[in-house]
């Protein structure tokens, strides 16, 4: 079982994926500057991380479609988020959320021009074992929610102390 399926609830994951550039626009923008660098809860990465984090881990989504689809049983190549995000105070939000909207507006394409049963292609994950690229659609959606979800609670928490 794909543990961000579960994000999804009944929604369709390619719906996710298409609307979370504006969502994710909306949310930054509504957060502001004055909150980037806030967190949902103690210990939680800050809107500015979460932002980033979409923003690389849309490469990472990239890179493992179309490993998926060029190749047979391709294994997808994890990484540590961690890691990743220890430059994420100095990034800048917008150029985040720019980059995050123009690689899905890519990957979108790309998936759309794919013949339908390339959706069932088998891939493998070290740690979540077999997939398939449907998978990592339904994946890429619930890692939308999550963090969307996060973003909405960041912005929630600074209105009630407005």
């Amino acid at each position: 079982m794909n543990p961000y399926r579960l994000f999804l609830g009944d929604q369709r994951a390619i719906d996710v994926i298409q609307d979370t550039p504006t969502r994710l626009r909306e949310l930054a923008t509504a957060i502001g500057p004055d909150a980037w660098d806030q967190s949902f809860a103690p210990g939680k990465w800050t809107a500015r991380q979460v932002i980033c984090h979409l923003a690389d881990v849309e490469i990472a989504f990239a890179f493992r479609l179309r490993q998926t689809a060029a190749e047979d049983h391709h294994v997808i190549q994890p990484f540590d988020q961690d890691s990743w995000a220890a430059p994420y105070a100095k990034l800048d939000v917008l150029a985040a959320v720019e980059t995050f909207a123009a690689v899905r507006q890519w990957n979108l394409l790309f998936v759309g021009a794919l013949p339908p049963e390339t959706l069932q292609k088998p891939v493998s994950h070290p740690e979540r074992g077999a997939m398939t690229m449907e998978t990592i659609l339904e994946t890429m959606g619930g890692h939308d929610r999550n963090h969307l979800q996060q973003l909405e609670l960041i912005r929630s928490n600074q209105s009630q102390r407005s």
